[in-house]
């Protein structure tokens, strides 16, 4: 039996455990001084909804209370606080999609809870702040996600000081409106980041601008799961190692264009889940091991590199596939069969690839899962629809631009009443489109494209879409007028709407206002529209109508388009004065095409310093006066055509201070005076077209007061393949849609017009004929070595043609003519061997044609005119009667052929002497046996007798 003692002492120990054991399951209490840290970077923030955007956001810090009397309540009680359950540190933080809006800096109070260990700050707007570099303070974090929350700047060095990171997200930090990436990572630093932090699990920099190679240490992150660096100007070798980490299971190398590298052999091992190399510079063979990746749910290989050959028909074993992207590479072959295993695709996509043309396959028609089917630009051949109408589930179906045939009723959709983005564009159909049934029966789209579709007249169902946001009905063949009834569509969502390149005349009770309230791009560009300009609502950014025959003034409504980018309204028959509040635009303006007009007056004079006009056209118009001088405040400015107009001003030196101005197209005006050298020493020095033909200008002509000595460079600066354009985003059902503005000019070539409807940006051209320029021509303007086409034609330039002139290899015309030239033409011009047209008629040149494949070769129009010219292809040849020759030498002069065979002035004497017959037979027998002496002695032959008749001439 125990004693009362050792009860006791047993019963205490107990009520004391039992003590301890109660007090540990009380909550924590954080230190005071995190509490009020807490406090102080809640009240740093403002709550604002439009910070977060992710599903289920809503202001945590509004729990954070201060008890009454001054006291805190506890911190690890408050929404998305974490404490660690022994010491009542704050240990985790989780503020994601909480509304807070405003900066946070490196005093913040957040970086005294030098405790945490996990912090989430995603999906709240910190307005571009930079990542404070006292982030260092935190030395215990092991999470730190700061994605899609608005940080900007440099990436701070002090983040690879948290060596206990498993996991880093910086990813989506964007402008909110473009998308574009706002943060940079040096490539020191990236390096850094990769060679200290290798506990890293969860590697997230999507967006990040890092421009470097990936350092080959990457592959020592063996515990990488997920590897996210989509879009971050990566660009050399990936290490192939990294496909093979053993925990790897997303990896996203996306839009990296100057990525390098190739998919190596997979095995069943492998645990991918997700593997996209969308966009780069992959390349290689497509492994058929990639079938074995039992794992594997997204694949992602569009737009690469990889070798032409069939399409791997072993991605038809990959059964947990739910997205599937293979377009835009050289994959041919039809779509193998083993793909009718890929039931569980809610994403496929195989556009733009050159499949064999053939039928959609019929069992697509089981994929009764898609969302989102793509098959465009893959010269598909069937009849329409026949294997979609049991796909109840899809929402986007892209057909556009195959060969597609056969008759489409809108009630083949019935079945289809989540689809809402169907584009058809570009396809041999007939559409029944006069049928009144199809009201109730046809899904309510929000795009819709049938442009290119053979369509004669609107689709009647247009008129019960409520929810259009973008609408293609361009290319077609659609006449009369646009009914009224296309004023009820779609009011309130459609944003771009494309109606050009038909046979449309004119509309049915055209409203003052067009009623699309959030419409953003209209185009009924190439119709037979007459009568009034259209009005849009004040939300347009861009508008195309040229090619019409609107007249008329353009309605005071246009000054209302305060959103306006982009206004193409040339080759119409618009008359009075160009509105003034175009220049007032010019804050946001970028594209003002008003050419082929009858505009008169002055152009507008008021142009702001926050221009971003990019082109300006308004030529062939009659514009007067002289141009308004804010024009130097576009700095933006790439494109000014003023041709064929009655402007009246000197010479605009003053647009030299415009950093981008490229082309400058000032024809057929009253430009006068004398072009000195500038004040300020100013020059362009990015302009690469100066057409300044058929002015007043005076004096001498010299291009180094125009140009910089770094103007027009050889091609190898400037790329072959790009246009003198400007391209504009607009926003449309299903994202945004870019469209190249390209410049358009006349070039004048021996008397002819050319038009160029594209330039490339390596065209180079100077033109300053039908002047009244006097003086010789300027030899500066061999340093103009890109120089593609030169025109002085039709002045009174006078002297020498410069042979620096042949330094121009470039060089594919070259019109010199109607001056008053003189002298030879150079022989350098003979290494002008691009040269196609050449005119130097109507000068007073002399001499012999350069010899060279290219001068010769030109007709004979090319040098009319200069009379003391000679040699092909003029029918006067060099070195006739009336050419002095040279005394013959003596003929005590050595053979040193060695031929034995002598010739001397007694054989020459004796075919003079004994008559011509005589000659001739000995002259045979010379050219028998040593041809090459018969023309020697021919030479001596003809300065003998010039001897002799110059010797009768004077009485010897």
């Amino acid at each position: 039996m125990m004693g009362l003692s050792e009860c006791l002492f047993l019963f205490l120990i107990f009520f004391f455990k039992g003590c301890n054991t109660s007090t540990s399951h009380e909550p924590s209490y954080c230190p005071d001084e995190e509490s009020s840290a807490l406090l102080q970077f809640k009240h740093s923030f403002t709550i604002n909804a439009s910070a977060s955007g992710l599903e289920g956001a809503y202001p945590k810090v509004l729990s954070w209370k201060q008890a009454h009397g001054g006291n805190n309540t506890s911190c690890c009680t408050w929404d998305g606080v974490e404490c660690d359950e022994k010491t009542g540190h704050v240990i985790g933080l989780d503020l994601s999609s909480s509304y807070l809006y405003g900066s946070i800096n490196s005093n913040s109070s957040l970086f005294r809870l030098v405790h945490l260990q996990r912090l989430n700050l995603a999906d709240n707007d910190f307005k571009y702040s930079q990542i404070p570099s006292t982030i260092r303070n935190l030395p215990m974090l092991t999470q730190l996600d700061l994605s899609f929350s608005v940080f900007a700047g440099q990436v701070p060095s002090q983040l690879s000081q948290l060596v206990k990171l498993s996991l880093l997200n910086l990813s989506s930090n964007t402008e909110p409106s473009s998308g574009v990436g706002l943060l940079k990572l040096d490539g020191s630093n990236f390096r850094n980041l990769v060679q200290n932090l290798t506990s890293l699990e969860h590697l997230r920099l999507r967006y990040i601008n890092i421009s470097s190679t990936i350092p080959h240490f990457m592959a020592n992150l063996s515990f990488l799961t997920t590897l996210d660096l989509h879009q971050c100007e990566l660009f050399g070798d990936f290490p192939v190692t990294i496909f093979h980490f053993q925990n790897l299971k997303n990896l996203y190398l996306r839009d990296n264009q100057d990525l390098i590298g190739y998919l190596p052999e997979f095995n069943q091992s492998s645990r991918l889940t997700t593997l996209d190399v969308h966009g780069t510079r992959f390349s290689g063979n497509f492994p058929s091991s990639i079938g074995k990746i039992n794992s594997l749910k997204q694949l992602d290989v569009a737009a690469c590199n990889f070798s032409a050959g069939l399409i791997p028909s072993s991605l038809g074993n990959l059964r947990q596939l739910t997205y599937l992207d293979i377009s835009k590479n050289k994959f041919g072959g039809p779509i193998p069969d083993s793909f009718a295993n890929l039931t569980k695709l809610t994403t496929f996509r195989i556009a733009t690839s050159p499949l064999t043309t053939g039928p959609v396959p019929s069992w697509i028609g089981n994929f009764s899962k898609l969302v989102y089917l793509d098959f465009s630009y893959s010269g598909l051949n069937t009849s329409i629809l026949a294997s979609f109408s049991n796909l109840t589930n899809l929402e986007i179906l892209y057909l556009h631009y195959n060969d597609l045939r056969g008759t489409v009723e809108f009630q083949t959709f019935r079945n289809l009443q989540n689809l809402n983005q169907l584009n058809l564009n570009g396809n041999n159909l007939e559409f029944l489109t006069d049928s009144v049934i199809m009201n109730a029966t046809v899904p309510q789209f929000k795009v819709l494209g049938l442009a290119r579709c053979n369509l004669t007249q609107f689709p009647y169902f247009l008129r019960y879409q409520k929810n259009l946001q973008t609408l293609y009905l361009d290319q077609n063949k659609i006449q009369g007028q646009v009914p009224k009834w296309i004023w009820n569509m779609s009011t309130e969502s459609l944003k771009f709407f494309r109606l050009g390149d038909n046979l449309l005349s004119g509309f049915e009770q055209l409203p003052v206002v067009l009623p699309w309230i959030n419409l953003r791009y209209l185009s009924l560009l190439s119709n037979m529209f007459h009568g009034p300009l259209p009005i849009p609502a004040a939300s347009i950014s861009g508008y195309e109508v040229q090619n019409n025959n609107f007249a008329g003034e353009v309605p005071p409504g246009i000054c209302n388009m305060s959103s306006l980018l982009a206004l193409d309204a040339s080759n119409n028959n618009f008359s009075g004065m160009i509105p003034q509040c175009f220049g007032n635009f010019s804050d946001h303006l970028t594209l003002l095409l008003l050419g082929n007009n009858s505009f008169h007056g002055t152009l507008p004079q008021t142009y702001t310093n926050k221009s971003n006009l990019r082109m300006l056209d308004v030529g062939q118009n009659q514009l007067q006066g002289q141009l308004p001088r804010s024009l130097a405040n576009c700095l933006m400015l790439e494109t000014l055509i003023l041709s064929s107009n009655n402007l009246s001003d000197v010479f605009p030196f003053w647009l030299a201070t415009l950093p981008e101005l490229k082309l400058l197209a000032m024809r057929h005006n009253g430009f006068h005076g004398v072009i000195a050298k500038p004040e300020n020493n100013q020059r362009f020095h990015k302009l690469r077209i100066l057409d300044m033909s058929c002015n007043n200008f005076t004096g001498q002509f010299l291009a180094e007061h125009i140009f910089s000595e770094y103007a027009m460079r050889p091609n190898m600066t400037v790329s072959q393949t790009s246009y003198m354009e400007a391209d504009i985003g607009y926003e449309t059902g299903n994202g945004e849609f870019t469209i190249y503005y390209g410049a358009t000019i006349t070039i004048t070539s021996k008397g002819l017009d050319r038009y160029y409807s594209k330039i490339q940006e390596a065209f180079a051209v100077i033109d300053i004929s039908c002047n009244k320029f006097e003086g010789k021509i300027d030899e500066w303007i061999g340093n103009l070595k890109g120089l593609r086409s030169l025109n002085v034609s039709n002045n009174l330039l006078t002297g020498g043609i410069p042979s620096s002139l042949g330094n121009l290899t470039d060089l594919e015309s070259l019109d010199l003519s109607n001056n008053k030239l003189s002298g030879e033409i150079p022989q350098q011009l003979a290494q002008l061997t691009f040269l196609a047209q050449f005119n130097v008629s109507h000068n007073n040149l002399t001499g012999p044609i350069p010899s060279g494949t290219q001068l010769r070769g030109f007709n004979v129009t090319a040098y009319e005119g200069n009379s003391a010219l000679c040699g092909d292809p003029l029918p006067k040849k060099c070195g006739n009667s009336n050419t002095p020759a040279q005394l013959p030498p003596s003929g005590t002069e050595n053979n040193s052929s060695g031929s034995g065979f002598e010739f001397d002035w007694k054989f020459v004497l004796s075919g003079f002497g004994s008559g011509l017959v005589v000659g001739v037979v000995l002259a045979d027998v010379a050219v028998t046996r040593r041809p090459e002496l018969f023309l020697e002695m021919v030479g001596r032959l003809i300065g003998l007798i010039e001897f002799i008749t110059s010797c009768k001439r004077f009485g010897r």
